[in-house]
């Protein structure tokens, strides 16, 4: 049997997620190769090319979309900036992964999925959560009928900030604020497990002097099932929780978003709990296990299309309604 050729990934952007999200998953793996980085400060770039085992670092984002030895490409610059380099991504035919929240809003979205299908290129969305065991085994439980019918659902995605100068998520021109950076979870989340799109019914945020919101809250209405859903930057710890009632029990996670630090997931029912096993890789490992099979055909995108694009419209929803009322 032939061997296939390694897949190539450049990296635009320098954030902190860079080395947790791609660099080490992908160094675990003998058919994935850190070929490029580029960062807005070239001498950032050089270090962590340097620290992260990439071949090079390359002199800007454009050059690194112009090199022809790479095939994958994943934005982990500010939302403000994903459509124009994944739209610049495709155009040159290269795969993307692009990092939550997909874009600034749903017209950008529909722009970047637009853009790769004329492309015939790849386009996912890095929800890394999406692909722990935790998750996908609570989307088995569901779809089995383990709590009957869901009634009511509730959704909690906090994580303490740093209000500090240069921190791109309190700066409303980066497409900062707590619902964008965090919330964006939770409305994801909601979405996929009760396998619906939510109509926004209220929805509150709490703004502060950079233009961005600190904390939002909402609720929310999946067809017959009602959801409370709230998110914060400015709390004192974190917080990912998402609990299902259904009609026959509950479903109880947390930990979601770093589901193999500190996930649980807990079926509740005539007033037994019963703890599931959610041991295995870790979200970032299984996102890459995703990426690579998509990319060899072997298995369909699950994030990015259609769900990017119904997950911005919520967000937006949210964000209008919350600022400006319904």
């Amino acid at each position: 049997m032939t061997e296939l050729p390694p897949i190539r990934i450049g990296v635009l952007g320098a954030a902190r997620i860079v080395p947790l999200a791609i660099a080490e998953p992908a160094r675990r793996r003998p058919d994935v190769r850190l070929t490029a980085i580029a960062a807005r400060e070239p001498a950032r770039a050089d270090e962590i090319a340097a620290q992260e085992g990439f071949a090079c670092a390359a002199a800007s984002y454009a050059d690194l979309l112009a090199r022809d030895d790479v095939d994958l490409v994943y934005i982990a610059l500010p939302p403000s900036l994903h459509c124009e380099w994944a739209v610049a991504a495709a155009r040159h035919g290269k795969a993307v992964l692009c990092e939550k929240p997909f874009a600034a809003n749903a017209a950008e979205a529909r722009a970047m999925v637009d853009a790769a299908a004329a492309a015939g290129t790849l386009l996912l969305e890095g929800y890394h959560y999406r692909f722990h065991r935790l998750i996908r085994e609570a989307e088995r439980l569901l779809r089995a009928g383990a709590i009957g019918d869901p009634v009511s659902a509730r959704a909690r995605v906090e994580y303490p900030i740093p209000r500090k100068a240069g921190e791109p998520r309190w700066d409303s021109a980066l497409g900062g604020g707590a619902l964008m950076d965090l919330g964006c979870y939770g409305v994801h989340a909601l979405r996929l497990l009760l396998g619906s799109e939510p109509e926004v019914i209220a929805a509150q945020a709490r703004m502060v002097p950079e233009g961005v919101d600190a904390a939002t809250t909402a609720h929310l209405r999946f067809g017959q099932v009602e959801a409370e859903f709230g998110c914060a930057m400015d709390c004192a710890a974190p917080a990912t929780t998402l609990h299902i009632t259904g009609t026959r029990g509950t479903l109880e996670i947390e930990g979601f978003v770093l589901a193999a630090r500190s996930g649980k997931l807990r079926v509740v029912r005539g007033g037994e709990a019963e703890v599931i096993d959610i041991s295995g890789p870790s979200s970032y490992e299984e996102q890459m296990d995703h990426v690579v099979s998509v990319m060899r055909g072997q298995a369909r995108p699950v994030t990015g299309g259609t769900d990017a694009i119904a997950t911005m419209e919520a967000i937006d929803a949210i964000r209008r309604i919350s600022r400006n009322g319904a």
